[in-house]
Order: structure tokens, then sequence, then C-alpha cells
């Protein structure tokens, strides 16, 4: 087993498809399942799940895609040694995140990494749900939870705000609740209640809510709504800058906040993935202090307990 061979086997675990695998390798899919039968051959046991869904990794795949990637890091890290390549990065790599952070944030943070590395290849994969680092849909994912398994990592990314926000015009038509306990009588925007893929996302309970009138699987969406003046919505305070035409409603009462998780899979990781993930680190961070700044409050409001 050479390692042309472990990088076609890494290529068709990551994509989990022959056809997904071609744009990285170059190669049709039909050379690529050729490859791969033959190192199943000389491995003497499947690696994959061969199905018309696609590639799925077998126990036995799982096991060698952990000694696969260690000696790709390991490769990586002795070519950056040996020819000073640490500065310009290049290939394709796949950010999972929720809808918010994918709609406002990672499209500045993305565009300044791609300024400096034309070579690099960001895709946003933004999901109403947890992506699944297992099954290799993502090559790190921005969580808003801290990860549960052994197999995945998360380090503490950054803590953002969310405030209650309804249309200016709205609030001309119906008034400015003053108090928590008006919501319940007012129409409120947020998750779909049994599709809220995250405790940390259900919100509008915290605030002792329980009907939602309008309702949508996406931020983004909830955020329309609220700027098309059908309600209120809790909203993150980097978005406000997105929607000017939304005001904050009992900023005292209502000042949420939650934290972004960086996930990887666990174990070594090579050198560029290092890099990438210190560049998303440090321009996500960047990122969300600034929006925040452009529409923070006059004055710090109490904050309303989180339920765990």
């Amino acid at each position: 087993m050479n390692w042309d061979d472990l990088r076609i086997f890494l290529a068709t675990a990551r994509a989990e498809s022959l056809t997904a695998a071609r744009g990285s390798l170059r190669m049709d899919p039909a050379t690529i399942a050729r490859r791969v039968a033959r190192l199943e051959a000389s491995a003497g046991t499947a690696l994959f799940l061969k199905s018309p869904q696609g590639y799925r990794l077998t126990e036995a795949g799982l096991r060698l895609l952990t000694h696969a990637e260690e000696a790709e890091a390991a490769l990586s890290r002795g070519i950056g040694a040996l020819t000073g390549s640490a500065e310009q990065l290049s290939g394709a790599i796949r950010i999972g995140a929720p809808d918010g952070c994918a709609t406002y944030l990672l499209p500045q943070v993305c565009a300044r990494i791609a300024e400096k590395h034309p070579g690099l290849d960001l895709q946003i994969l933004a999901l109403p749900r947890i992506v699944n680092l297992s099954r290799r849909e993502a090559d790190l994912a921005i969580t808003v939870s801290r990860p549960k398994t052994d197999r995945l990592e998360g380090e503490r990314l950054s803590d953002y705000k969310l405030s209650l926000a309804a249309s200016k015009d709205w609030l001309a038509r119906n008034g400015t609740p003053q108090s928590l306990s008006d919501l319940k009588n007012l129409r409120m925007i947020g998750y779909i209640p049994d599709m809220i893929f995250d405790a940390e996302l259900d919100y509008l309970s915290t605030l002792g809510v329980d009907r939602v009138p309008l309702a949508s699987t996406s931020v983004s969406v909830q955020l329309e709504m609220a700027r098309a003046g059908g309600g209120l919505a809790v909203v993150h305070d980097f978005a406000l800058p997105a929607a000017p035409e939304l005001q904050r409603v009992l900023p005292d009462a209502v000042a949420l906040t939650r934290t972004f998780w960086l996930t990887t899979h666990a174990g070594p990781k090579d050198a560029r993935l290092e890099r990438i993930t210190g560049l998303l680190r440090d321009g996500i961070r960047a990122e969300i202090a600034r929006l925040e700044a452009k529409t923070a409050p006059p004055q710090a409001a109490a904050t309303v307990p989180r339920q765990r």
C-alpha cells in the first residue's frame, strides 16, 4: 500500500461517492472504482459499503481512515518544512455551519481568506441541523454546542448575543410590549418547535413563549419574517446591521448569550487544516465583534438565565 493508494482512499471516504471524489482526484469515476477495488484486494478486506447512494466506510475502512489521516498530516508537515510553503494555502475545505453563522458571518470571513489565498476553495455547508463530521459532510464545523463524542473535539470559538426585535412598522401598529408576560399575547417568530435540533436554540421557551405562529428552520427566514412586519423574533445581534427596519424590544429583560464552537475530528491534523482553522477562528471572532459593535445598546442589559 503506497501513498497514492491512501490518497484515493481518503478522497473517496470524504466524498462518499466516486462522482464527488472525481474533482479532487482529477480521475474519472471508473478509474477511481478500479483503484479502490485494487486497494481492497491488497488489504484483503472490504473498505467501503457500495450502494447507489454512494460509498460508506466499513469498520475496516474506519480503522484505516485514522491511520491514513495521520500519514496525510505527517506528509503535509514534511512538505511544508522542506519547501517553506507555509504562506499560500490551496485545495478545497468544506465548512459546516448553522445558517445564521453561514449567512451573516462566514461570507465576509471567507472572502477575506480567499483574497489572501487564491488557490483555496472554501465551501460553506449551511444546514438547519448539526453537520455530521463523522460522515465526512464537512472538514470542520461551527456548532452551537460542544461535541459530545470522543471522535470530535471542540474549541470555544466565540460568544455571541441575541436580542428580541420587531420591525418599527409592526411596533407602530401593535404597540411595544412592556414586560415578558406581554409576549404571550403577541405574534412570535421562531423555530418550528419540534424541529429544533439543539437545546441552545430553544430561545422562546426560555422567554416563556409556548406558541410560535410564524416559524421556520432557518434563522435568515425568521429574520426576513420580522423585517416584513410579521411579529417579534429573537435575532442575532450580528445580523441586526443587515436589518435596519428592526428595533430591539425589552432590551433590559432580554439579552441572550450563546457560544459558537469550532468542531473538528479528534486526533492529529495536517498543517493546512490547522492554518485554516486558525484563520477562521480569528476572522469569526473579529467579525462578531465588528457587527455587534454597530448596534450595541447604550448600556448592558440584564440577561435571561440560560436553560441547559
